[in-house]
């Protein structure tokens, strides 16, 4: 920042102009909600379709596949053909949500609006980028339609765009880029220390003759959910409704809401049983009142909670088809697991605790570092992209 801030002081506030994006780039194409006087050069591109785009990638290809979403998808110039294009461009998709994509060589494109700036040597494309990423939601109240939305591109070409010195600009793209960097390196460590979790979950999970063979419902009391307590529900936690309601949703999307009795009172299992999520296995070790479509699986003394746990991570659920796809208590009962000795499984537990507490837990390790660095970039984001008007 102090960098930042030092470049910015050598300045007056006249060398930061406002312009409209219009005046800045160059676009794919001829807009026709946008003046022509607006546009006097065009960058043609073909445009391919999401299926054709997809058909070309290749490992180890040097051609980015431009989708309209965010991927990293390849393929070679000779595939490529006449759609090859090369350059330093920033899109965002033609039809869907508003996405912000930066890119530098060669690339064939989906039906993207793509821009470039007109003239680096005042706006950086890089900077531009970052600009844009910083008014997403912004540029995604631009999308219109009641099916596929598209954009008004009268509305983004008349953005109004700061242009801070160049050096300021190249200066601030170098501190975005290293947040980006940190994040990116923290991301890969973190999938790959998934990875190495499920590897080893595996590996422990894996029984020859030292284990029993038993299908859920003969060691497991399963239940549905139930209604709301619509007589007693809350939506906060207080002294009278402390006990949580859990719906199949996955995560904090799961919470409905409080009431004051628990229907499960065990450390067990649930499942979600419909929806986005099917099949989506939670470990629970609090009391807690399950509605919608929520299976819980209260294991015997013959299995230890979090070790039934950790191996329904690994079945494979096989919801009903058409329609709203389901799992029912019946079809959860039926699925066949291994357990061994009680010794056994604790010191599995043991083990696959410690990853997934690496890996999972907001409070510790990775995934708490990733937060922070992300806060950190945005912190720094809107404070270096935020300019006064000249």
């Amino acid at each position: 920042m102090s960098r930042i801030d030092e470049l910015i002081k050598k300045r007056s506030k006249e060398e930061v102009q406002i312009k409209p994006l219009w005046e800045l780039t160059i676009w794919d194409k001829k807009f026709n909600s946008v003046d022509r006087s607006c546009q006097t050069k065009i960058n043609p591109h073909n445009y391919l379709l999401a299926a054709e785009l997809r058909s070309l990638e290749v490992e180890g290809g040097n051609v980015k596949l431009l989708t309209t979403s965010i991927s990293e998808i390849y393929t070679t110039e000779g595939l490529a053909g006449d759609n090859l294009k090369e350059g330093e461009i920033v899109s965002i998709p033609w039809g869907g949500n508003a996405i912000v994509q930066y890119y530098k060589g060669k690339y064939v494109t989906a039906d993207n609006r793509i821009a470039t700036s007109v003239d680096t040597s005042i706006l950086d494309n890089k900077f531009l980028y970052y600009l844009l990423s910083n008014r997403q939601d912004e540029i995604a109240s631009f999308y219109r339609g009641s099916g596929i939305k598209h954009p008004d591109m009268s509305k983004v070409l008349n953005m109004q765009i700061p242009v801070p010195p160049l050096e300021v600009q190249r200066e601030i793209v170098r501190v975005m880029d290293h947040f980006t960097l940190l994040s990116a390196e923290l991301s890969a460590e973190l999938k790959a220390r998934k990875k190495q979790y499920e590897y080893y979950r595996e590996e422990l999970l894996k029984f020859d003759s030292d284990a029993d063979i038993y299908e859920i419902g003969e060691i497991c009391t399963l239940s549905a959910g139930g209604d709301v307590p619509k007589d007693a529900l809350s939506g906060a936690q207080t002294e009278e409704y402390p006990i949580p309601i859990i719906s199949n949703g996955i995560g904090e999307k799961g919470f409905y809401g409080y009431t004051n009795t628990a229907r499960v009172n065990e450390p067990c299992v649930t499942v979600a049983a419909r929806g986005a999520g099917v099949g989506h296995v939670t470990y629970r070790d609090y009391p807690f009142f399950p509605i919608i479509r929520l299976v819980s699986v209260i294991p015997n003394e013959k299995i230890n909670p979090k070790f039934l746990y950790y191996t329904m991570q690994r079945l494979k659920f096989e919801p009903t088809q058409g329609g709203i796809p389901q799992l029912t208590v019946p079809m959860i009962s039926k699925y066949k697991i291994s357990v061994p000795s009680m010794d056994k499984q604790m010191k599995i537990v043991n083990v696959l605790d410690n990853f997934e507490s690496i890996c999972s837990d907001l409070s510790i390790g990775l995934p708490a570092e990733i937060e922070a660095r992300q806060k950190q970039y945005e912190y720094y984001r809107d404070k270096l992209l935020s300019f006064k008007e000249a």
